[in-house]
């Protein structure tokens, strides 16, 4: 028997525009809702990405997987949650962050929101590591909520975490391809899809010195002594278009895999 949260039998041959929800009307949704239970939420951060990365990389990069693996699947995509917690990068001009008890909030009632209407598989797609605890403890909340208010499908509700730079062929192919100057934040990886999607970003780059290599954080200002530029032992001078390309064809498909089956258990 096919699972009610199950990819719509389109899948594989649907465009962008098919499956962004904000281009959907109302009915439009609830006949989907016959056919499949799931959707995908992008969520990333706006944040200082070194002295040449974009603010809005993680934004970027969780849209346009989220909007593959959507096209991929054919499971309608919600517009980008694009701020996301990073409190941690507020001493660098541009960074815009929610306190963790907000992002929670917000979290919480795009989950509600989804399932007062029938959803019951939220896949979030996230490209920035300080959402991935709150994230959590929102989806939590969420459970709690949904059990306390009787919505029907309540017990079905699940949510996911995915992270699109986590996924084992992304993080094999950093490795491969930059080693240890892959780091932990700017990394040539994320900024490489950006520039695979924003070819005007290439312009910025530049040869940089080493950056400080990564260590404990405690708030902006320590962020900013530790790492004046705002890296963490990254060079995205290693970063190419060409390699952006890459690293969303391989984090779509590990993610579409991990979103069938999601669709398909219920567990």
């Amino acid at each position: 028997m096919t699972s009610p949260a199950a990819a719509p039998s389109n899948a594989g041959s649907t465009s962008v525009e098919a499956i962004r929800l904000q281009l959907r009307s109302w009915p439009e949704v609830e006949t989907y809702l016959e056919r499949c239970r799931g959707v995908i939420v992008p969520l990333g951060s706006t944040e200082q990405h070194g002295p040449t990365g974009a603010i809005g990389t993680d934004a970027l990069t969780a849209e346009a997987v989220a909007l593959e693996v959507g096209r991929r699947t054919g499971v309608l995509v919600t517009p980008a949650q694009a701020f996301g917690m990073a409190e941690h990068h507020l001493g660098f001009a541009g960074t815009v962050s929610l306190q963790p008890s907000t992002l929670i909030a917000v979290l919480h009632d795009i989950v509600l929101s989804l399932a007062g209407h029938g959803f019951e598989r939220i896949f979030v797609v996230n490209g920035h590591g300080g959402n991935i605890a709150t994230g959590k403890a929102a989806f939590a909340q969420a459970y709690a909520t949904a059990a306390g208010r009787g919505l029907p499908g309540a017990e079905r509700l699940r949510c996911r975490m995915a992270n699109w730079f986590m996924a084992a062929p992304v993080f094999q192919k950093a490795r491969e391809l930059y080693g240890d100057r892959e780091g932990h934040h700017a990394t040539p990886s994320e900024i490489a899809l950006t520039l695979h999607l924003e070819p005007s970003l290439e312009s910025k780059q530049r040869p940089l010195p080493e950056a400080a290599p990564a260590g404990p954080i405690h708030g902006p200002a320590d962020f900013r002594r530790r790492h004046p530029d705002g890296r963490m032992g990254s060079d995205p001078f290693l970063a190419s278009p060409e390699h952006g390309q890459e690293f969303l064809e391989l984090a779509a498909t590990a993610l579409s895999a991990d979103l069938e089956r999601f669709l398909a258990t219920d567990s």
